[in-house]
């Protein structure tokens, strides 16, 4: 078995309970931050949908050089484009993992910040912690943004106060 073999079920399993929070994103809500410093609900939900296009970053390129001033984050206008995107972004993901061998995922990547490495670590450690890690972090914040616009909350890891399973 391959090394990706062992990391999509997990990764199908994940995406599925993020799309179920991405659904119940209230369109009139987007705009809702609970903190000045916080990003909004719907750069959020956004960060989450466009997420899974950073498999195809890890696994197909060996350095990214980050410039924060030159990233656009994807503000979606309706849940009907944060769906469309978050599932093409996943798809697509999905394609490009079935192609990686486990000498692709052994092989180093580095993230560098305007010409200035950051760290290098194997591929294999970047999609869990970048792609997987970070997406479950964002999809936390989410059900806190949620349950602040009394959205009820579906069972993610297990029962929630709105589905006791």
């Amino acid at each position: 078995m391959r090394i990706i073999d062992g990391m999509l079920g997990e990764y199908e399993h994940e995406c599925g309970t993020t799309r179920k929070l991405l659904a119940l994103v209230p369109e009139k809500e987007f705009g809702f931050k609970p903190h000045p410093k916080s990003m909004s609900l719907g750069i959020l939900a956004g960060h989450l949908a466009e997420n899974p296009a950073w498999v195809e970053v890890t696994l197909k390129q060996d350095v990214l050089d980050m410039d924060p001033t030159q990233y656009k984050p994807f503000e979606p206008k309706t849940v009907k484009e944060l769906l469309e995107t978050f599932d093409k972004n996943v798809a697509h993901a999905r394609e490009v993992m079935n192609g990686a061998s486990d000498g692709d995922l052994m092989k180093p990547w580095t993230m560098m910040k305007r010409g200035t490495p950051m760290f290098t670590l194997p591929k294999v450690a970047i999609l869990r912690s970048f792609i997987f890690s970070h997406t479950i972090h964002h999809r936390g914040q989410l059900s806190v943004y949620l349950r602040m616009k009394d959205v009820k909350l579906p069972s993610i890891y297990g029962p929630t106060a709105d589905e006791p399973m």
